[in-house]
């Protein structure tokens, strides 16, 4: 009989994580031929805008690039800032910095509704999948670009 555990253990992690690619290495061709080249990883991207003279924080995006994918993660400027460009000036280094200097061909990322599919599909990118009540009251949608 097992024994189930649920505490937080960082070698399991480490472990799960190695046997999964593993895992999909031997299932998946695809997986298997990026093992061994500069699309294996995945590789932080960050872009922040600072405020001139004091270096406070106006906005930032981070992602990671794996795959030939950026994958954005955070995007957030100041109320201050919204409406100026901002978002997308961070948006658009990010997206190219992934094409021209990872040779990334795609982008995707997740928002919920209430932040800002309108302003992601304004830039090109389009809803591939939803998830309704995540969390309840909140939709959050998963959108893709092909990075031009």
């Amino acid at each position: 009989m097992f024994r189930i555990a649920t505490e937080v253990d960082k070698d399991r992690r480490m472990l799960l994580g190695e046997r999964l690619d593993q895992s999909n290495s031997g299932r998946s061709p695809a997986i298997r031929g990026l093992r061994g080249t500069p699309h294996d990883d995945e590789v932080p991207l960050e872009v922040w805008a600072l405020e001139p003279g004091t270096a406070e924080l106006a906005g930032g995006l981070t992602a990671l690039t794996w795959g030939r994918w950026l994958h954005v993660d955070l995007l957030w400027v100041a109320d201050a800032h919204r409406g100026t460009g901002l978002g997308t000036r961070l948006l658009g280094e990010a997206e190219r910095t992934a094409k021209q200097d990872r040779g990334c061909v795609y982008a995707r990322l997740e928002t919920w509704d209430f932040q800002a599919p309108e302003f992601y599909r304004r830039r090109g990118y389009e809803v591939v999948g939803r998830v309704d009540d995540y969390p309840p009251g909140a939709t959050e949608f998963i959108l893709t670009k092909r990075l031009a």
